[in-house]
């Protein structure tokens, strides 16, 4: 089972289960973004869960620490396997959307940070939003707030996954997009590497999209994908 999670930012359902279906009855780990979520709604998900997929529900929740809360605990029914917010949002909302995604149980969603999207460079971050430094630092800072407020881990660029294992510990999970083969075009993306970077770098799961969703041959580009990141020979296709 890999660690490899194919970015599904389709806009439809339609679209998103003809893409699925051409993996011959594999069941790669999906991301289900803002795009699709907000097209097709819950049922979306609750579907491709049925259908036997691993889901990371990237929804980047940022609000006051009780509507986080409320939205959490709405999220934690609907059995899916991670789910995020913002980092930026304070330790004081991580730590409610904790409380919200904890089921009566005490099973919840692994819940991870966004601390800088991979579009971020510095001149953006600091002109635009105004936070000073460099975006390493920040990424670091953020990733220190995450673990302090009970969250399992971050997102971030695959190029910051090692610092943040030097600063919270190799268990602290890290989510990594910004995934691009050596010869794909980087699109919108500005802090980026292969999946065998990533790996090397300390990502224990890898986002990817374009590479994959858009290719010629997306279950080859997904082959191509896993083999790279996880450093084997072919083992998800027969």
């Amino acid at each position: 089972m890999s660690n490899v999670i194919i970015a599904c930012d389709f806009s439809s359902a339609g679209q998103t289960y003809a893409f699925l279906e051409k993996f011959s009855g594999e069941k790669p780990f999906v991301k289900i973004g803002m795009e699709l979520f907000f097209a097709e709604g819950p049922e979306i998900v609750r579907e491709i869960k049925h259908r036997g997929h691993r889901i990371f529900l990237d929804l980047k929740l940022h609000d006051i620490p009780n509507t986080v809360k409320k939205a959490m605990s709405v999220l934690s029914r609907m059995d899916v396997d991670m789910v995020n917010l913002h980092a930026a949002g304070t330790k004081d909302m991580m730590r409610a959307a904790v409380e919200g995604l904890t089921r009566a149980d005490g099973t919840r969603p692994v819940l991870l940070a966004v601390t800088q999207l991979t579009s971020t460079t510095k001149e953006r971050m600091n002109a635009d939003i105004m936070i000073p430094g460099e975006v390493a630092d920040c990424v670091r800072h953020y990733a220190e707030c995450a673990k302090e407020a009970g969250l399992d881990g971050v997102v971030c660029s695959p190029l910051e996954a090692e610092m943040v294992k030097e600063a919270c510990g190799k268990e602290f999970v890290c989510v990594t997009p910004g995934i691009r083969f050596a010869d794909s075009d980087k699109g919108d993306q500005a802090r980026i590497t292969t999946p065998a970077q990533a790996r090397e770098k300390g990502s224990d799961y890898i986002v990817v999209g374009r590479p994959i969703t858009a290719a010629e041959d997306p279950v080859a580009a997904y082959e191509r994908c896993c083999q790279e990141f996880d450093g084997s020979p072919s083992k998800f296709f027969a």
